[in-house]
């Protein structure tokens, strides 16, 4: 009986990981969607024009993202800032939260533009970088 409980016990635990596996090879082979430690890892792999080139399409899509949020950021900086009497005077205000978060968005989206077109220099084979990967 016990050894029967332990049995479904590890299966139970064994088949959602398994089921979930799929799934990620799929995601990770249309480029669709990465996630951070995926492009790591194929940053790390990558040799082949096409695994450069996805690399440097998912850098530019987290860096249109990276934008959008900053313009949302500093369209709600911009509201906070208009309203700084009484106790949102006091620091750290609402605006500077947004011009913080602004300035955070802008920066992680110059890192995935130089990230992009590393990957987009690397994807030509007629760069003299090619040879090397770097």
């Amino acid at each position: 009986m016990k050894r029967n409980l332990f049995t479904a016990w590890i299966l139970s635990l064994a088949l959602p990981g398994v089921a979930s596996v799929p799934g990620a090879a799929a995601s990770a082979e249309t480029g669709s969607q990465f996630t951070p430690g995926q492009a790591k890892q194929m940053a790390r792999e990558a040799r082949a024009p096409e695994q450069y080139k996805m690399l440097a399409s998912y850098y530019a899509k987290r860096q249109k993202d990276y934008l959008q949020k900053a313009a949302e950021e500093k369209a709600e900086w911009e509201r906070r800032s208009q309203n700084i009497a009484g106790i949102q005077a006091k620091y750290p205000r609402p605006a500077d939260s947004a011009r913080n978060l602004y300035q955070y968005y802008m920066a992680m989206a110059a890192d995935a533009e130089k990230l992009e077109a590393k990957y987009s220099r690397l994807a030509s084979p007629d760069d003299p970088a090619y040879a090397t990967g770097r």
